[in-house]
């Protein structure tokens, strides 16, 4: 990526039917002295005036008002001072919030300051407010089928480019089913970059289990595998549909008709038990499989796990694929193996097996995946006391969370990974098999991160890899306890009121090295002050970025810091000392 991505928030559906003004509700008159708020919408693609969007104070539905032809509107008997108002208009999208993921962290963090409204200062003599909106755009397409047939009811799948704590994933946006035509079509979509694909399907079911259950062995199958748009198995190949202003982009998929070979696999229990083999106090035993391509990323293909015949089933088109198991017991731990010193299962440790395969033009029908109990492990943590006047506290709570990393579907989820006190290790929690980027959360302030390492391995730079019996390096967290704080400020010019819309930025104070703590975007405004002051930062070099709209910061990738057009404002934090900065806030 050469630049950080600005993804739009979808804020209202966008049906056919013009918005309709919305029943009056009888309201008391506002008990001070009031104004009339007037002024015009317009289409940020073309500069035209909008008519019939419709304009209203936040949480007051009588004030609701449709711009006429020429996009104007009034609203009036509002009570003087500040105001919250919203723009809603099927097909567009408030552009003042356009420039944020839905799903992403900075439009929560946003809309806890703005409601997702425009903040309006009322007086007597208003000027014109102007609020602009942008179309949404739509991506749709017709699936052939190499054999002629109707591709009706194959479910196809949006993904989208979304930026969270400073990296771009890839996230699921939304899945509908083509039509009787084998068409398919989204709409109401905000400016971003998306990609298609549809889930596999077999020749004469495309909707049902792709797994034939009460059989072990091989059943033959023909089938649809999953393809990327244009021509691709995996995100990497696929093509980036990229949106802006309005577009109607098209994407055509043509599936061919392939072999599914049958997959069947044993699992084996520690002691070399089949499963079948189980003794009676393995009763209740699940058996959850997973399939992956060769480098880890999870696939839409279905394996499970068929009682009648003891065996991990699949079926799937050729090529390379890893099948891991997990194993749970449900209720109390139980034992596995035929011995007294067994391991036990329990919810919170389950057994997990793993193996890799291909299909190459035949059924495989004979794997052995033995399951192990996953390691339990600890992050060692070590506190540098070098501060003048050490914190009061020695039991700061220290929170480890972990989001998927590989550049595939669903990578940016967030899960818990361990917790505890800065004064000893902190036990690990269960993670599944896969790569993570560790995030580090300090509840006091008077601490903050010096390192955090794996095996040596700065997980700043480099995922955390699980492995299926549990992490093989070992976790160490530095801390130290001479934190800096940093007051950012909006300069004079900008941090009193004016009449009409307020104008607010977004700030992002990023450190200049390597660190696994997240950098929180501020909202820095006129009507709270114009500063705010960060505190528990770690002692270094650090730009400070803002922005005069919600910005997502892909802030750790260099190459989209170095071409933002504003290089930031470089910063040097000392241990233990506050300093101040002026925000070069760019003017509205």
């Amino acid at each position: 990526m050469s630049a950080a991505l600005l993804l739009a928030p979808v804020l209202c559906s966008a049906q056919d039917a013009d918005l309709q003004p919305e029943q009056a509700v009888p309201a008391q008159a506002p008990a001070g002295p009031v104004a009339t708020v007037h002024g015009v919408v317009r289409n940020s693609a073309s500069g035209e005036p909008l008519p019939r969007a419709l304009v209203r104070i936040e949480g007051d539905a009588s004030t609701g008002t449709l711009t006429d032809g020429d996009g104007r509107f009034e609203i009036p008997g509002v009570p003087l001072g500040s105001q919250e108002i919203e723009v809603i208009k099927p097909g567009f999208l408030d552009q003042a919030f356009s420039g944020v993921g839905a799903n992403s962290e900075v439009q929560q963090f946003i809309l806890a300051f703005t409601h997702g409204g425009h903040s309006i200062l009322v007086a007597a003599e208003m000027p014109d407010v102007v609020f602009t909106m942008s179309p949404t755009n739509s991506i749709h397409g017709q699936i052939q089928l190499s054999t002629g047939d109707t591709a009706q009811g194959i479910n196809v799948m949006l993904l989208r480019l979304e930026m969270h704590d400073g990296r771009a994933v890839w996230q699921a946006d939304s899945t509908t089913k083509t039509n009787s035509d084998g068409a398919y079509r989204f709409g109401g979509l905000a400016d971003g970059v998306y990609a298609v694909y549809t889930e596999p399907a077999l020749e004469s079911e495309p909707a049902t289990n792709l797994v034939e259950t009460g059989h072990d062995g091989a059943v033959a199958h023909k089938g649809y595998a999953s393809q990327f748009y244009p021509e691709a198995r995996d995100v990497g190949g696929a093509a980036k549909i990229r949106l802006r202003s309005g577009d109607q982009a098209q994407a055509d998929l043509v599936l061919t008709l392939e072999p599914f070979q049958a997959v069947t696999a044993t699992v084996l229990l520690p002691g070399g038990r089949r499963s079948a083999e189980a003794s009676p106090d393995q009763a209740g035993m699940s058996f959850s499989p997973e399939l992956m391509d060769g480098q880890g990323h999870q696939l839409s293909y279905t394996a499970l796990y068929d009682q009648a015949t003891h065996t991990v089933q699949a079926n799937l088109p050729d090529g390379a694929y890893s099948l891991l198991v997990t194993v749970t017991q449900a209720g109390s731990a139980a034992r596995v193996g035929g011995s007294r010193s067994a391991s036990a299962v329990t919810e919170s440790a389950p057994l997990l097996g793993q193996v890799d395969f291909a299909v190459a033009g035949h059924a495989v029908s004979d794997l052995r995946i033995p399951v192990t109990l996953s390691r339990s492990s600890s992050v060692q943590v070590n506190v540098l006391r070098t501060a003048a006047q050490p914190p009061q506290r020695s039991d700061s709570t220290v929170i480890i969370t972990l989001s998927q990393a590989g550049g595939w579907i669903g990578d940016g989820m967030v899960s818990a990974f361990a917790e505890g006190s800065a004064s000893g290790p902190l036990e690990t929690s269960f993670t599944p098999p896969g790569s993570y980027w560790a995030h580090t959360n300090l509840a006091q302030k008077g601490l903050c991160e010096a390192s955090f390492t794996a095996g040596g391995a700065s997980l700043a730079r480099e995922p955390l890899f699980v492995g299926p019996s549990g992490l093989a390096a070992p976790l160490n967290l530095i801390l130290r306890d001479d934190c800096a704080s940093l007051t950012l400020s909006l300069p004079a010019t900008l941090a009193g009121r004016v009449i009409g819309e307020e104008p607010f930025y977004t700030v992002y104070a990023v450190p200049d090295f390597d660190s696994t703590s997240d950098v929180v975007p501020q909202t820095l405004r006129p009507s709270t002050g114009g500063t705010v002051t960060l505190t528990g930062l770690t002692p270094g070099n650090y730009h400070v970025y803002a922005f005069d709209q919600p910005v997502a910061l892909g802030y750790r990738n260099p190459e989209a810091l170095a071409a933002l057009p504003n290089p930031g404002q470089a910063v040097t934090l000392s241990p233990g000392t506050t300093s101040n900065l002026v925000v070069e806030a760019p003017e509205h």
